[in-house]
C-alpha cells in the first residue's frame, strides 16, 4: 500500500478516472463526464491511485432533503480488492462525512456487488431498504452505520 495515494478529483483527468472506476463498478448507472462534473460540485469525489493507475474512487454526499445523514460510498476495482485499498478510501470518506452530519452515516451498494455488500456489513452497516432506479433491473441497497 506504500504506492497508494488518494486525491480529491478536481482536474479533468481525475474526474475521468473517477468516472471510469464508477462506471466499471456500477454498469447499471453509467455516468457521463458532465454528470460527474455536476456531482463534483455538490459532493466530495476522491480517486485512489496505485502508482499512476486509478484503482478506486469514493463519493461523500452531504445531508440533503431526503436524509440528515451523510453518505459514504467507496468503490475498488475487482482486481484490487482485499488489499486494504477500499478500507483506506472508506476511512478517508468516513472522516469527512463525520464533519458534515451528526445524524449518522449511510452508504449505497449495487445489490449485485456481493463483495461491496460484505464490505459494508463488516464495517457495521445495516440494510435499511432496496430500491430500483427507473429503467434499471438491479436494485441498490441502502445501508446505515449502526
Amino acid at each position: 500500500m506504500n504506492d497508494l495515494r488518494i486525491e480529491r478529483a478536481r482536474s479533468e483527468a481525475q474526474l475521468a478516472d473517477w468516472r471510469a472506476v464508477h462506471n466499471t463498478i456500477i454498469p447499471t448507472a453509467v455516468l457521463s463526464l458532465e454528470e460527474v462534473r455536476e456531482r463534483a460540485g455538490r459532493n466530495r469525489l476522491d480517486v485512489a491511485y496505485l502508482g499512476e493507475v486509478a484503482i478506486g474512487c469514493s463519493t461523500v454526499r452531504p445531508p440533503d432533503e431526503e436524509t440528515a445523514a451523510a453518505t459514504v460510498i467507496a468503490r475498488t476495482l475487482p482486481g484490487f480488492r482485499g488489499r486494504g485499498f477500499g478500507t483506506a478510501l472508506y476511512e478517508r470518506g468516513l472522516a469527512h462525512a463525520r464533519t458534515l452530519s451528526d445524524d449518522g452515516v449511510e452508504t449505497v451498494v449495487l445489490a449485485s456487488n456481493e463483495e461491496g455488500l460484505r464490505f459494508a456489513l463488516a464495517r457495521g452497516f445495516e440494510e435499511v431498504e432496496r430500491y430500483v432506479l427507473p429503467g434499471d433491473t438491479v436494485p441498490f441497497v441502502a445501508l446505515r452505520l449502526a
